[in-house]
C-alpha cells in the first residue's frame, strides 16, 4: 500500500464528511413527503453510518500503510520504535494470513474522483439553498424556487451528488484492492456485489421517491414559475439521462 492511496482515502472520507453533514436541523413541524415507506425515510439514518463506515475504512488502510513503512528497506518504522507494534497494527488492520492487495487501481481512482465531485455538488447545492437545505423534506417560511447554480441543470442536483458518492465509494472500497475486500467484512468477491446492488437500489429509489414529492411540493407552492422551471430544467438528476 502507498502513500497515495493512505493520503486519498484520508481526503475521500473528509469530504464525503462535509457532505454527508447536514448544514441546517430539520424542523419536524415542517416536514411533508412523511407517508413514503419507512425504509425510505431513514435516509439521514444512512447518511450517518456511510460516513462511519467510510471513516472506518480509512482508519484501517492508513493503521495497515504505518505498519508497512520500512526503514532502510528492512524493518518498518514502528519495528525499530517497538517489535510489537508493526505486528500487532498489521493483525489489527488485516487478520488474514495472507498478505492483501491493498493499492491504487484504475477503479479507486475513478471512485475518488466521484466522492470529490459528489461532494462538491452537494456543498455547493448547501450554499446556494442555505437555510431552506434540509435532509429531510421541509417548507420553510421564507421558501422559494431556487433556479440558479447546478439547479440551472438538473432539478434535483443534491441527489445527484448522493448517487456520485454512493457510486464513488462503492468503486473505491468495494472493488479489488480495498481494506473491506482485502482484510475487512467483504473479502467475498460476492457479498460486495450483493451489498454494492443493494446500496444502489435503496439510493436510486430514494432519489425518485424524493425527486417525484419535492416536484409536487414545488408545483403546489410556485405554481406559474415551477411550470416554466420544469420546461426549461427538464432533467431530475443528469442532463439527457435523467
Amino acid at each position: 500500500m502507498s502513500l497515495a492511496r493512505a493520503t486519498l482515502v484520508i481526503v475521500q472520507a473528509l469530504t464525503n464528511h462535509w457532505a454527508c453533514t447536514p448544514p441546517n436541523p430539520t424542523q419536524q413541524k415542517s416536514r411533508y413527503h412523511t407517508e413514503e415507506l419507512y425504509i425510505l425515510q431513514i435516509a439521514p439514518l444512512v447518511f450517518k453510518l456511510h460516513m462511519i463506515i467510510i471513516w472506518i475504512c480509512a482508519f484501517f488502510e492508513v493503521i495497515y500503510y504505518l505498519s508497512t513503512l520500512s526503514v532502510f528497506g528492512t524493518t518498518t518504522i514502528l519495528s525499530s520504535v517497538s517489535p510489537f507494534a508493526s505486528p500487532l497494527l498489521k493483525t489489527l488492520a488485516c487478520p488474514s494470513t495472507s498478505t492483501p492487495r491493498i493499492g491504487i487501481s484504475p477503479f479507486f481512482v475513478i471512485g475518488i474522483v466521484a466522492v470529490v465531485l459528489g461532494s462538491y455538488i452537494r456543498l455547493d447545492c448547501f450554499k446556494t439553498l442555505g437555510k431552506l437545505f434540509t435532509f429531510d423534506l421541509t417548507v420553510h417560511p421564507e421558501h422559494r424556487l431556487v433556479t440558479s447554480s447546478f439547479y440551472a441543470y438538473v432539478r434535483h442536483p443534491a441527489y445527484t451528488g448522493s448517487m456520485l458518492l454512493v457510486a464513488g465509494i462503492a468503486f473505491s472500497h468495494l472493488t479489488e484492492g480495498s481494506w473491506l475486500t482485502e482484510c475487512g467484512p467483504l473479502k467475498s468477491n460476492g457479498s460486495a456485489l450483493v451489498v454494492w446492488a443493494a446500496w444502489w437500489v435503496w439510493t436510486l429509489a430514494v432519489g425518485v421517491s424524493r425527486a417525484e414529492a419535492e416536484d409536487k411540493q414545488m408545483q403546489k407552492m410556485f405554481p406559474g414559475e415551477w411550470e416554466r422551471y420544469a420546461e426549461n430544467v427538464a432533467w431530475w438528476f443528469f442532463p439527457g439521462l435523467a
